[in-house]
């Protein structure tokens, strides 16, 4: 062996907007000071490292001795900082604008703290899209990694993958490393010294190639067995004397690589993220004949050979998969539209972080992990949408109601609001409420996520076997099946109506509305079966909400029927200890247990993790169940149910021939 193969160690440290503390601080615990601590030991091993940038900052806040690992790296030059989007977005889905302040903000960030500004950007699940060149340009970035994949598709030979290559977009050029798909399935999962073994033979088998890899610093100490492996077995140690101790390889950064080589060519790259995500973005029924069809080549022995034919989807379509993440991403590019439509000098820094949080990825697909399963995670871009929308609204007033086809489906939804509370409604065909902030906390009560079917659900279906473990080395937590919860296949079936509150029936039969004309506020007129009309009206006085109803029937048979609405209200708590159920002046217990209770004037509901309590009042009083709405996802550790929503469904009984008038009234309170 005679050639040198360079080796550009990139890692990738990310926790998403909204997580918990504890969470956090496990990963510095476990991780993320581990990890630091071992290269400290070995200061000619040169590296890059991309932190996100809220996590960043709480580890300046939180962890002063792991910055002050990396400030010393940084001083010493073994460590080059990559930047990103400040919050993490995924940059194709973020409007232009928002492109170059994203990656400026992160770059000035690192830049005061560190002393370093970043020519290197980390593309957010490595999603490519060519628009995003421009915006890049434009920050100042010159270089940027995405998977080998992404230039397989493209049509390179995989002797082309050792070096970077040069693209560009409207005449704007920008230089692109292909990580290495080999070397993220073996650092750190493989033996140490088979690791170093292969990178010693990349440069054999194609001469002049480097071992390109930049990958989630999270496999070296947070996944299953990783921190056992890597730390107390000591893989990371033994890996990084083997390179060092290594006559046929040298460890570099990517600044100085891409200072001492030219691009091995021009290329143009397909709107594409790694192989795995393409298949999570497909709809459950076409991700099974996906993950089919990618079995039958890899049994005939033509995977690899085919594989960069084989694309499945593209990250957007996560926006087609979940209403829910549609429904974010329009209200973040409503609300960025009228941020950038403001005087400069109105565009205050809060607003721009606040535009920012709405923007981070993790709440908005969903993979390997939780994502927009996760409450928490909605709720963080929630409170920035809802914050942003209170900032915005004190400098540019909006009329009391409007009408705004929000998720451009060809439908306005109303948006009705006063200085507390909003209402955004879908008219047809409930008359629901899709989305219901609360200004004073920062909180979408609507916020919650339907039970939809994934292609994952087979393997809860009919039964899962985990895939051997290998013999040397430990599993990829992409290999794992295990469950955090039990899970039965009724815990699976899709929810048949949309998750909106204020869905009404008349017994079985579902309450269908046409809008009527009345500007001051919503009003709706609904039917069924031509035998009963139904009035519906929407009123916001200070921080309560008004509902009433007029229910009648010119049917003379005087039977007694049943109407009926159901609220999925998104409390903070879900089923944890912070959550407390009263109705009548009586604890029913916390939000995570299914309760019927007897006809009650009023329920309160009290969340400390709220920060307020909201209170329902209710003329004639109601008969009433309420149930944790729960949905089942899987996480890289294994399948689990997750609480939403509180569901309550409130019923009275009614007679033919008569006219009922129905009242509830919904204040929500913050806590002094």
């Amino acid at each position: 062996m005679t050639h040198s193969t360079p080796f550009l160690l990139g890692v990738h440290a990310h926790q998403p907007v909204g997580n918990f503390p504890r969470v956090i601080d496990d990963a510095v615990l476990r991780c993320y000071h581990p990890f630091l601590e071992a290269m400290h030991h070995f200061p000619d091993f040169p590296f890059a490292i991309h932190i996100s940038g809220w996590l960043l900052a709480y580890m300046i806040d939180q962890h002063p001795k792991t910055i002050a690992l990396l400030q010393e790296m940084v001083t010493r030059n073994q460590v080059e900082l990559v930047g990103a989007g400040d919050t993490e977005p995924v940059l194709a889905a973020i409007p232009h604008a928002d492109r170059i302040a994203q990656v400026g903000a992160m770059a000035s960030r690192l830049e005061k703290r560190f002393r370093q500004r970043p020519i290197g950007a980390w593309l957010t699940e490595r999603v490519w899209d060519p628009s995003v060149v421009p915006a890049l340009n434009a920050a100042g970035v010159r270089y940027v990694m995405v998977d080998d994949y992404h230039f397989l598709c493209a049509g390179a030979a995989a002797g082309q993958l050792g070096g970077f290559h040069r693209t560009e977009e409207n005449g704007q050029s920008m230089d692109v490393f292909p990580i290495s798909e080999a070397l993220r399935y073996r650092l750190p999962f493989s033996e140490a010294a088979a690791a170093v073994s292969y990178i010693e033979g990349i440069s054999e088998r194609h001469p002049g190639s480097a071992g390109i890899y930049f990958d989630d610093i999270e496999k070296f100490g947070l996944w299953p067995e990783t921190y056992d492996w890597v730390y107390e077995k000591g893989w990371l140690e033994q890996f990084l004397r083997g390179v060092l101790d290594s006559p046929h390889i040298q460890p570099m950064q990517y600044r100085d690589y891409l200072a001492q080589n030219r691009p091995q060519g021009i290329i143009y790259l397909p709107t594409v993220s790694y192989s795995e995500m393409n298949e999570w973005t497909l709809s459950p029924d076409a991700a099974r004949s996906y993950a089919a069809f990618l079995e039958q080549e890899r049994s005939a022995g033509r995977l690899e050979e085919r594989k960069p034919l084989i694309r499945g989807g593209t990250w957007k379509n996560f926006l087609t998969r979940y209403p829910e993440s549609n429904w974010m991403h329009k209200r973040m590019l409503q609300l960025s539209q009228r941020f950038h439509a403001l005087p400069k000098r109105q565009q205050s820094k809060a607003m721009c972080e606040n535009l920012h949080m709405a923007q981070a990825n993790d709440a908005y697909w969903h993979g390997l992990f939780g994502g927009i399963y996760l409450p928490h995670l909605r709720r963080a871009v929630f409170n920035a949408i809802v914050h942003l929308e209170a900032q915005l609204d004190r400098v540019q007033t909006r009329p009391p109601m409007e009408r705004v086809d929000l998720d451009m489906d060809g439908l306005d939804e109303l948006l009705y609001h006063n200085h507390a509370l909003q209402l955004i409604i879908r008219p047809a065909p409930a008359a629901a409420v899709v989305e219901w902030d609360c200004y004073a906390l920062r909180h979408n009560l609507g916020d919650t996520l339907a039970r939809r079917d994934e292609a994952y659900y087979d393997k809860i279906r009919h039964g899962a076997i985990a895939l051997a473990v290998p013999s040397e080395g430990i599993a990829s937590a992409h290999d794992r099946i295990s469950f955090k919860t039990d899970i039965g296949t009724d815990d699976l079936i899709p929810d048949a109506t949309p998750c909106h509150s204020f869905q009404e029936w008349l017994d079985d039969h579902p309450i269908t509305y046409g809008e009527s004309d009345l500007p001051e506020a919503p009003h709706f007129s609904g039917s069924v079966a031509d035998e009963w009309a139904i009035d519906k009206r929407y009123a916001l006085t200070k921080n309560r909400l008004t509902v009433r109803y007029r229910v009648a029937s010119g049917r003379k048979d005087m039977d007694t029927h049943r109407f009926s609405t159901r609220l999925f209200l998104a409390m903070p708590s879900c089923d944890g200890p912070a959550g407390q159920f009263f109705a009548n002046g009586r604890s029913q217990g916390g939000f995570g247990d299914p309760i019927q209770g007897e006809a009650a004037q009023e329920i309160l509901l009290e969340d400390a993790v709220l920060g307020g309590k909201i209170i329902l009042r209710f003329n004639p009083p109601v008969c009433w169940q309420g149930a944790p709405h729960l949905t089942v996802s899987q996480s890289e550790a294994g399948f689990e149910k997750i609480m939403q929503a509180l569901r309550l469904d409130l019923a009275w009984s009614i007679q033919a021939g008569k006219a009922h008038a129905i009242e509830i009234q919904a204040e929500v309170v913050p806590y002094e």
